[in-house]
Order: structure tokens, then C-alpha cells, then sequence
């Protein structure tokens, strides 16, 4: 009811023809059933939703989290053991005569076949050995020459030089024609 300005009710009313009415009770009947399914459908999904939350929640989650944790523990102790066992292999390393040069020629001018030569056996440090193997007809003499930081307290031949920097890979190599004999006496032909 509504009230007019002069205190006068009047009533609204309103007259629907009985076809329209039927019509309009189907369609609500429709919307309200769907409105039932689709919240059957929702609440489908938030019962799954809840199971697997509890799921996530539960022994099996945090088990398998606790596992991967102690797995990621150990692989950084592993690590870390290895980075120690590199450390120190990388020292041992260091210390091998692991540089090595060979330089070969004819000590004698009447020899031919370079069947004389020096070798230098080197560490990272420079420090080591050279060889030095002289052939001649009838006899062979060697000798070793201590070497430290590249250098020799003994005097160096222009072979055994050669060898100490072609295994030291120094950029500057030692004038020395190894084409021409430099030991030994001349030929007794």
C-alpha cells in the first residue's frame, strides 16, 4: 500500500494474465534448480579442495619435506667435502713434475741420428730437473741438474736451457742453434 498526499491508501496491484504467470514459475523453478546444481558443483570442489589441503597437511607432506631437507643437508656436506678433496689434489697437483720438454741434437759432428738429448722435468713452481744424455760412438754420459724456479745453480747448456724454457712455457726462448753441435770433440776421421 502506498500513502497519496492527502492520507488516501491505495493499493498496487498487479494483475499478471495466468499464462504469464505459469510461464514465469517454470523459469523461476528453472533458476532455482541451477542455482542447485552449480552449488552441488561448488561444494564438490570445496570438499576435494579440503581433502587435499589436509592431504598437504598431513604425515605424507611433511614427511616427504623433512627428506628432502635432510637430502638437501647432505648434498651440501658433500660439497662441501669435495671442495676439500679438490683444495688438496689441486696441491698435490701442483707439486708433480707434470711440465715436461725434451730437446734432442747431435753432441758430435760426425754422429748423425740426434741420439743426444735434454729433458726437463718441471713443477708448476718451475722447480724439478733436466736431464742431459750425451750419445757418442763409443760411450754415453748423463747428467742431472737440480732446477728451482726455472733456474739452475749449475751452468746450463744451450740445450738443457731450451728444454727448461720450452717445459716452462716461457715466452722468450734461449738463442741456441741446435743444428750445430756444441759438446764434444772435433771428428777423428
Amino acid at each position: 500500500m502506498r500513502r497519496t498526499g492527502a492520507g488516501r491508501r491505495t493499493s498496487l496491484a498487479v494483475v499478471l494474465d495466468p499464462d504469464a504467470a505459469g510461464v514465469l514459475a517454470v523459469v523461476a523453478t528453472a533458476v532455482a534448480l541451477l542455482a542447485l546444481a552449480l552449488a552441488g558443483v561448488l561444494a564438490a570442489r570445496l570438499a576435494r579442495l579440503r581433502r587435499d589441503v589436509e592431504g598437504l597437511a598431513g604425515d605424507r607432506f611433511v614427511r616427504a619435506l623433512r627428506e628432502t631437507q635432510q637430502d638437501g643437508d647432505e648434498l651440501r656436506r658433500d660439497v662441501a667435502r669435495l671442495r676439500g678433496d679438490l683444495a688438496s689434489a689441486r696441491a698435490d697437483l701442483s707439486d708433480a713434475l707434470r711440465h715436461v720438454a725434451v730437446v734432442r741434437y747431435d753432441a758430435f759432428g760426425d754422429m748423425g741420428g740426434r741420439l743426444s738429448f735434454s729433458a726437463a722435468l718441471l713443477d708448476d713452481d718451475g722447480d724439478g730437473l733436466v736431464l742431459t744424455s750425451i750419445n757418442g760412438r763409443s760411450e754415453t754420459r748423463t747428467y742431472a741438474k737440480g732446477v728451482a724456479a726455472g733456474a739452475s745453480g749449475h751452468e746450463l747448456s744451450p740445450e738443457e736451457a731450451q728444454a727448461i724454457a720450452y717445459a716452462t712455457g716461457a715466452k722468450e726462448q734461449p738463442d741456441a742453434d741446435l743444428a750445430v753441435p756444441r759438446r764434444g770433440r772435433p771428428s777423428r776421421r
